[in-house]
């Protein structure tokens, strides 16, 4: 149901709203509060030094302001608590003034002084609250206030409006949830902490049920329609073609590599994920999948999330190959209209063997021959739409999925279960732990001095910032104009120093990627684009700034950079904040460790770094904490596919929604 029939809902607000991503009636009413304010009236008399406390008072004086400086103001006016005449300070709470009037009754939040009788508040409520509220707090944008949206989902209950329920009525009964209308209801306005758990464990478990019945879904699909290719190829010749390699694989890509020969000779399809730590090779073991595919006669497709990884492929695989007769090409949306159109008529008359590119892949105009293989680079990144897009360019092709976002094993299975996994966690032999070490600001001469060390060596240098300009007004983040200003400085500019950012055109990208890699530019300072898939040998120091703004999962994949050959790298994390997470980076090089540690500091929020696809973005559940309740949620889903398949879930049609988005089926 659309928002403009709610009072309230005008252009503005609608305008508003659909910044924080609301759009319907529905999305309003699941915009859950991501936590919750405990207000416990104590009286003034119980209130301990240093803890903060919500008391009751009566207006007694009229408020006093003073502006300390521009952005900062302070207010000061006297309360009566329970007959203890109190002291208040806010600040910047000027515009609660005229809301102060002599007699008025109000809640404070704060830390009370009893030797100073000051009490500092950091909030006042002027609503009656007689001695306990639960207060709910949402993520907003400007132009929408808390009370305003409160206003507007109340707004929407009192419409009596309906909730689609995607928890099956005989898991209702079983696990004795409460109506969905109503868990929402006390999720939003909720008076008691037990009604309150309940309402969330049901919105929970209606999370998972839903990302679990996709992926059985998935998997049933699948297997449904599983008859792959007919492929003969001999394993001496497979073996012959990896001896031709200048480097031995390590047991994981062995065996990673066997998976895949195994499942390319079946008369089943490949279904299969390569989950791999950075740097463990998962190119390679995709290169030797993409040969088995040519012995066999078929095309192979790479879709890369990146122009720039895409390129590194395109460069190395052709690299690989450059002994054999394939023919391969890149696809990439930056190329002119005539190249395109020369690659697609090649491709379409079997000219081409393999096609490497991004997202361009899967264009109406794209048509392969004979496509055997898809393989998708760092799959997260792709939504299960553009995945399977690619995929049904072919009439039964095998698909592949290669991700360098290392996860517990436990967890792995469970949320990829409709596929077959391979897991890579060994580094190729000859390769030296990458030393790290976390550095305040303060002392960045001691970096500079290890960086320059390192160029007088030859080598080469990244340096990640977190903002391309500092549009927040943020005094502490370094951008990476100012960064290259300082480096200049530094290094009395005599090391050639550049930059490499998202909103760069690609020409200037890659002008900038194709100087790093022969060695003329010495340091490059660059935003996360860096952060998948960028492989330069002779790189052997990578600096983050500002490293407390990114999670383990992307500063694991930054580091990543470096330490790609027989050579000693290095890590080091500048930061002003002692922050745990960055200690973690200090004890281990391990992916997956690291993802272990990631889990229990932060929640399975960074997991998958940057969410681009959507796929596993949960409202209130949580990987970790609610773990058991995923594990349940996967045994009743794929239950419930089993007992409703055979009459298209008659009973129950909400799942028909569900099953248009999922693969393979349109």
């Amino acid at each position: 149901m659309d928002l403009n029939i709610v009072k309230g809902v005008g252009e503005k607000a609608l305008e508003y709203l659909n910044k924080l991503n609301i759009y319907t009636i529905n999305d309003l009413l699941t915009y859950y509060p991501y936590r919750y304010n405990i207000i416990k009236i104590i009286p003034i008399s119980e209130a301990l030094e240093d803890q903060n406390v919500t008391i009751r008072a009566i207006v007694d004086t009229e408020p006093r302001v003073s502006y300390i400086k521009k952005n900062l103001n302070r207010m000061i006016f006297r309360v009566n608590s329970e007959g203890y005449l109190i002291n208040v300070s806010i600040f910047n709470r000027a515009f609660y003034k005229n809301n102060l009037k002599l007699g008025r009754e109000i809640v404070l939040l704060g830390k009370y002084d009893s030797k100073k009788n000051v009490f500092t508040a950091s909030d006042i409520k002027f609503e009656i609250i007689r001695d306990f509220k639960i207060e709910p707090v949402y993520h907003l944008v400007k132009g929408v206030t808390s009370k305003g949206l409160s206003k507007l989902i109340n707004e929407c209950f009192s419409m009596k409006v309906d909730l689609e329920d995607y928890i099956p009525y005989y898991l209702q009964n079983k696990y004795h949830f409460i109506d969905k209308l109503k868990s929402s209801y006390i999720i939003h306005f909720p008076k008691e902490i037990n009604l309150l758990k309940q309402a969330k464990l049901r919105e929970i478990y209606e999370e998972f049920f839903v990302f679990m019945f996709k992926m059985n879904y998935l998997k049933y699909k699948y297997d449904l329609n599983n008859q792959g290719l007919s492929r003969e190829v001999k394993k001496d010749d497979v073996d012959k073609f990896i001896e031709t390699l200048p480097f031995k694989l390590t047991d994981d890509q062995s065996l990673a590599v066997n998976d895949i020969y195994n499942d390319l000779i079946d008369s089943k399809r490949m279904n299969r994920l390569i989950l791999g730590d950075v740097g463990s090779g998962k190119t390679c073991v995709a290169t030797i999948a993409m040969y088995i595919n040519y012995l066999s006669g078929y095309q192979s497709a790479l879709m890369a999330p990146t122009e720039i990884l895409a390129r590194q492929h395109f460069s190395s695989i052709r690299e690989t190959f450059k002994n054999t007769n394939i023919k391969i090409e890149l696809l990439v949306g930056s190329m002119k209209k005539s190249e395109k159109d020369k690659i697609c008529k090649q491709l379409l008359n079997g000219e081409i063997d393999i096609l490497i590119g991004t997202h361009a892949l899967i264009s109406d105009n794209v048509e392969f021959e004979n496509l055997g293989l898809v393989i998708t680079d760092e799959q997260h990144r792709f939504g299960v739409n553009q995945r399977s897009n690619l995929q049904n360019k072919g009439i039964m092709s095998d698909v592949l999925y290669l991700s360098a976002t290392p996860i517990p094993r436990t967890y792995a299975l469970t949320l990829y279960g409709d596929m077959d996994t391979s897991i890579i966690k060994t580094k190729p032999s000859g390769r030296k732990e990458i030393i790290t070490k976390v550095y305040k600001e303060k002392d960045l001469k001691d970096v500079l001095f290890k960086m320059l060390e390192e160029i007088k060596l030859g080598h080469q240098i990244y340096v990640v910032a977190p903002l391309i300009e500092d549009e927040e007004g943020e005094s502490n983040l370094n951008d990476i104009v100012k960064l290259k200003e300082k480096f200049n400085v530094a290094f009395n500019n005599k090391v050639r120093v550049e930059i490499l950012h998202g909103k760069m055109k690609n020409k200037d990208k890659d002008l900038v990627m194709e100087e790093y890699k022969t060695g003329k530019v010495k340091v490059l300072i660059s935003t996360t684009v860096i952060e998948v898939g960028v492989d330069v040998k002779n790189s052997t120091m990578m600096v983050i700034f500002n490293a407390e703004r990114f999670g383990l999962a992307t500063l694991h994949q930054l580091r990543g950079r470096v330490g790609r050959n027989s050579l000693q790298s290095y890590c080091y994390l500048i930061s002003n904040m002692d922050i745990p997470r960055l200690k973690v980076m200090e004890e281990s090089n391990d992916g997956f460790y690291i993802s272990e540690k990631d889990f229990e500091l932060r929640g399975e929020g960074d997991l998958f770094g940057t969410r681009q696809s959507g796929d596993m973005v949960f409202k209130l559940a949580d990987i970790r904490r609610d773990f058991k309740v995923l594990v349940q949620c996967k045994k009743d889903a794929s239950k419930f596919i089993e007992d409703n398949i055979v009459d298209n879930f008659r009973v129950y049609p909400q799942f028909k929604s569900i099953i248009k988005e999922i693969d393979f089926i349109d």
